[in-house]
């Protein structure tokens, strides 16, 4: 009886992958597309210069970490909207460890624990007190701004420590940003467990079909827990990337972030219903939002411009990858 259930746990995802392929097909075209257009547009302007392209890079990093982690969450059927808030106080909470003497290690502790530990509040309130974690999320999202607004009466916190800001953002390794480090390392990590290992399929099967994932043997609870904890984790690291980057823990890093996020992942192929994830179009998606910024930017647009374009665009991309879902 159990190997029944979980071979039709098992075959209904596969066959959504299949469905889901020429989406993702579609959205690497738009990806190439968009780059192409903007590379004769602004060729003049040094859209493709080596600085600019780093500059992207460089620009989307954060954005990238958490929607990597986003991708596990989404792929469960849940979301998390508190990313941007999180990596806000992070970076605020590592700031001041750093300031009060507590040196590198004392900060990356107090920046990464404080986004694990909303990561916690948020699984254990999704998971065992069974809210929605869209009303979880938002008002921790809420909450932890606020948080972020309080701890230092809105006033910035400057990070001295050279070696931080080095390690953490501002630092280059010959003409390799440390920022275009930290994005490849975390995708191969992600790329791994969604694709490899045990944890990945039941994150996908979970997604898929929840009732008939605990059927199989899924602990869908715990697996939940584990995601919403990875976009805590990843989430406070963004926050020391931001304060590595500018040098300061600001209550104002990351907002508006978790759309991007989302955004991100979506536009690369996963479901926002769940059961189906993919690292690599989410890596493409955060690319993508950042080429359209990039691009835009240099057009010279004004910000309600640059607002109305990049959202047809991604709403474009999005039609047109489930137009071929239909077919």
């Amino acid at each position: 009886m159990q190997s029944k259930v979980f071979n039709e746990v098992k075959q209904p995802s596969i066959s959504v992958v299949k469905k889901f392929e020429w989406r993702n097909y579609i959205v690497y075209l738009a990806f190439v597309g968009v780059l192409i257009y903007f590379s004769i547009t602004l060729f003049d302007q040094g859209f493709l210069t080596t600085g600019n392209l780093l500059n992207i890079v460089r620009q989307t990093a954060t954005i990238t970490l958490m929607a990597l982690a986003m991708t596990f969450v989404i792929s469960t059927g849940e979301i998390d909207l508190s990313v941007g808030s999180i990596a806000a106080l992070s970076s605020l909470t590592g700031a001041l460890a750093l300031q009060t003497g507590y040196g590198i290690l004392g900060g990356v502790i107090a920046g990464v624990g404080t986004g694990l530990l909303i990561g916690l509040v948020n699984g254990v309130l999704v998971t065992k007190l069974a809210i929605p974690s869209f009303l979880v999320t938002l008002g921790t999202m809420g909450a932890v701004k606020g948080m972020a607004m309080w701890i230092t009466d809105t006033a910035p916190v400057p990070i001295i420590d050279s070696n931080f800001n080095f390690i953490f953002g501002s630092g280059d390794i010959g003409p390799i940003p440390v920022l275009l480090i930290w994005t490849l390392m975390f995708a191969i990590i992600a790329h791994v467990l969604l694709q490899k290992t045990s944890f990945g399929r039941q994150v996908l099967a979970t997604g898929g079909n929840e009732i008939a994932a605990r059927f199989s043997g899924v602990n869908t609870s715990r697996i939940k827990m584990l995601v919403f904890l990875g976009t805590g984790l990843m989430a406070g690291l963004a926050g020391l990337l931001y304060a590595g980057r500018m040098n300061a823990g600001r209550f104002s890093f990351g907002e508006g972030d978790e759309l991007s996020v989302i955004a991100a992942v979506i536009l690369g192929g996963t479901a926002l219903a769940g059961g189906v994830g993919t690292v690599i179009g989410t890596v493409i998606g955060s690319l993508m939002i950042g080429v359209i910024n990039n691009g835009l930017i240099i057009m010279g647009l004004d910000v309600s411009q640059q607002m109305i374009i990049r959202g047809l665009i991604i709403i474009l991309s999005v039609a047109l990858g489930r137009k071929a879902v239909n077919r």
